[in-house]
């Protein structure tokens, strides 16, 4: 490894510890450091840093060169900062110093230990499926960055009546979910907004997407696994003009006439998993599995 990217959150300093550790062992190993640009000024600021830092901004400023990202925040973090990397390949690992974590998944105790892991190459490579959104008529918002890792939600907008999503499969009909909305979850989204809405949880290698209703109408409507190859087609009825489509934190409103295509994005993003971390040991320790002292002896 010889160059890396470092990503955070821009609006509050909560990991002045993380990062000087995090830098300390790139310095050690001679590791060229770039650094995203507000973050990098927030760290000035706070007189964090003991050195200048290269810095970058944009997408743009990114390239192949960089053989890794690190991130440090929670899971939001990482999904600001998949619209750095988009198709470029570069992989990423995030360091939570956030609550839950679910793609951040290197504790902040243990960050020394999974980077010099990953120097010596103790790691494999999780590549995560993302979704691809277009609408007729265009959205704007969405005209560049038109991909989510987690999901592409539609919610209702200004109003406590539901709206309908009429759903389409490979061009035919499966239902129209009367609901507060509808959510279309990758694998990596399973585990988030998805699974608060009763969704199941779909392992990270798995070929899936999870079609999960907010709050529907009818009690027999329930979360719904399709193949990740399915294109979908949404359109919505709705008693206001408009209604909100988000990717992933990215969210915009839309005319209700508004017909909106998801499918599979043309490429993935890689997620780094040292071998002291697994998916099976995430769901254990973020959600609790295994709690039950009956459990115990298998832990």
């Amino acid at each position: 490894m010889k160059k890396v990217a470092v990503y955070g959150q821009s609006y509050s300093i909560s990991a002045e510890k993380e990062i000087q550790i995090l830098l300390e062992i790139l310095e050690e190993n001679n590791i060229v450091c770039f650094i995203e640009s507000k973050f990098y000024n927030l760290l000035v600021e706070g007189d964090i840093l003991n050195k200048k830092y290269s810095t970058f901004s944009h997408f743009n400023d990114l390239n192949n060169s960089f053989d890794l990202m690190f991130t440090l925040g929670g899971d939001g973090t990482i999904l600001r900062a998949v619209t750095y990397i988009r198709h470029l390949g570069i992989p990423m690992l995030g360091i939570n110093t956030g609550r839950l974590g679910f793609l951040a998944t290197i504790n902040k105790k243990t960050i020394k230990e999974s980077v010099t892991l990953i120097l010596n190459g103790a790691y494999s490579v999780q590549e995560r499926t993302l979704l691809s959104v277009k609408t007729t008529p265009e959205t704007e918002k969405f005209s560049e960055i038109d991909f989510a890792l987690n999901e592409v939600t539609i919610a209702r907008k200004n109003t406590t009546s539901m709206i309908g999503v009429t759903t389409n499969l490979n061009h035919e009909y499966l239902t129209n979910y009367w609901a507060d909305g509808l959510i279309i979850a990758t694998p990596t989204g399973s585990t988030g907004y998805s699974l608060s809405c009763n969704g199941p949880v779909v392992s990270p290698d798995s070929k899936n997407l999870v079609i999960t209703p907010i709050a529907p109408h009818n009690l027999t409507a329930r979360s719904m696994v399709i193949s990740d190859e399915t294109s979908i087609q949404l359109e919505v009825d709705s008693r206001e003009k408009e209604f909100l489509i988000s990717l992933d934190s990215r969210i915009t409103s839309v005319a209700k006439n508004t017909k909106v295509f998801i499918e599979k994005a043309p490429f993935t993003i890689k997620s780094i998993i040292p071998n002291n971390q697994s998916f099976l040991q995430t769901l254990r320790s973020k959600l609790l599995w295994g709690e039950d002292t009956r459990n115990e002896t298998n832990l």
